[in-house]
């Protein structure tokens, strides 16, 4: 089920563990082609679209806002209660990642940055296999900390057009905007170019498939991204001081979100992965999301054999998973030795699914070795910054020497005039 790779002894080369976001030349044309095709044909390319992906036919994308503002009444209490609990802790951690605006003074030049909203923020909430309310909090809620004034979500309905109560349910105590009823490449085109019935927006967030993740990619630059999440990874670091079940249960719990994502066990005891294979095995057979796990498991399941709790370090750090939990003896130790994840989780109690829940960091995490380079979805990806400039006279006359200097080594005459033009002026 776990494929080992040892890498004991320098046996392989940890840059092998190096995962990559898949991107086939197969999948980029067939994104490119659905994105072209929403972007000229709108409204009556997103419901053929959705026909064809989701098996519905829509008269419009958008929910209709009395749907939107009954479902928290429509659910169960209970569901309610830690959705209202999860929306607090996600907030709170979101609110603490407020910036403040810079101020700076040197050589009479003051500097000073406006933190600035984007206008519009589009949240990607993954459906079809199950109902994500998380992701709806995890990615609306910090827009709103971000003061983002419009903020809309997109999710693909069930082959009845509806989408689930407990989605926008979310949805209402995150306090959206609209919720729009398309899915896919085709949702990351609406929200990027805009269509008849979507309003294009600045910054476009939140996780999905491979189909998603590429489309993310082929719009960036025409609007903002958070990362490239795609599939759910996680690695563990685990020894024989945990039980082998504990670290089964979190492995299958995210192996569950389906295929295309990562399951992978660190281990310097040999005797542990055959224990976890073991656990594997028992909890997979009672699982209600069995194919989706498997899936996961044969084709991203792997068990790593290193020498010891430095070594584990370092393949983890090639491998720079989404989630990364340290479930051994003095793990809190370890955590010096990250340098590549998307989020930590520390000691057996701190399972991934906290962080997926409650925890209120956000789940919206790089995957496919993106952790090497990006972060956690935060309140900054929906900001900008502006600088602002002042020059009082009498710094202007000390600091203009410089700038004509470096204008003119740069050979750009205009700039060293405009320069000189203000010496002499004064």
């Amino acid at each position: 089920m776990l494929s080992l790779v040892d890498v004991r002894a320098g046996s392989a080369d940890l840059r092998a563990l190096r995962r990559t976001n898949p991107s086939t030349d197969h999948l980029t044309a067939t994104v490119r082609g659905l994105i072209d095709d929403v972007r000229t044909r709108g409204d009556v390319a997103l419901r053929e679209l959705t026909e064809r992906f989701d098996g519905c036919a829509l008269e419009t994308p958008l929910v209709p806002a009395e749907d939107v503002e009954g479902a928290l009444d429509r659910i169960d209490p209970d569901v309610r209660m830690a959705l209202e609990f999860a929306r607090d802790q996600i907030l709170a951690w979101h609110e603490a990642q407020r910036e403040r605006e810079a101020k700076h003074e040197r050589s009479g030049i003051e500097v000073r940055e406006l933190v600035l909203p984007v206008d519009r923020a589009g949240c990607y909430v993954p459906g079809g296999r199950a109902s994500y309310p998380s992701s709806v909090l995890m990615t609306a809620v910090p827009a709103r900390v971000a003061g983002v004034p419009e903020v809309v979500v997109t999710v693909p309905p069930d082959r009845y057009g509806r989408v689930a109560d407990v989605t926008l349910a979310a949805a209402r105590l995150a306090g959206v905007d609209a919720v729009y009823r398309v899915g896919g490449a085709q949702a990351i085109a609406a929200l990027a170019f805009g269509t008849e019935t979507i309003a294009p927006v600045d910054v476009v967030v939140g996780p999905g498939n491979a189909y998603v993740a590429e489309a993310k990619r082929q719009v960036s630059g025409v609007v903002g991204i958070d990362s490239i999440a795609g599939s759910s990874e996680l690695a563990v670091v685990a020894d024989d001081t945990v039980d082998p079940v504990l670290v089964a249960a979190d492995l299958l719990a995210q192996a569950e979100h389906g295929p295309g994502g990562a399951a992978i066990l660190v281990t310097w005891v040999p005797a542990v992965v055959d224990a976890v294979e073991t656990a594997l095995d028992v909890l997979l057979a009672s699982s209600s999301r069995r194919e989706d796990a498997a899936a996961t498991l044969t084709t991203g399941g792997q068990a790593v054999l290193v020498d010891g709790p430095e070594q584990a370090l370092e393949a983890t750090n090639a491998i720079a998973p989404e989630h990364l939990q340290l479930m051994c003896a003095d793990a809190e130790l370890l955590v010096p030795l990250v340098r590549h994840a998307g989020a930590v989780f520390v000691g057996e109690s701190a399972s991934a699914v906290i962080g997926d829940y409650v925890a209120g960091v956000n789940h919206v995490l790089p995957t496919g070795g993106t952790a090497r380079f990006s972060s956690a979805l935060r309140v900054s990806d929906f900001q900008k910054h502006v600088h602002i400039v002042s020059v009082d006279r009498s710094a202007l006359h000390r600091v203009a020497p410089y700038a004509i200097v470096l204008a003119e080594a740069e050979g750009l005459d205009a700039h060293a005039q405009a320069m000189r033009v203000r010496e002499e002026h004064e």
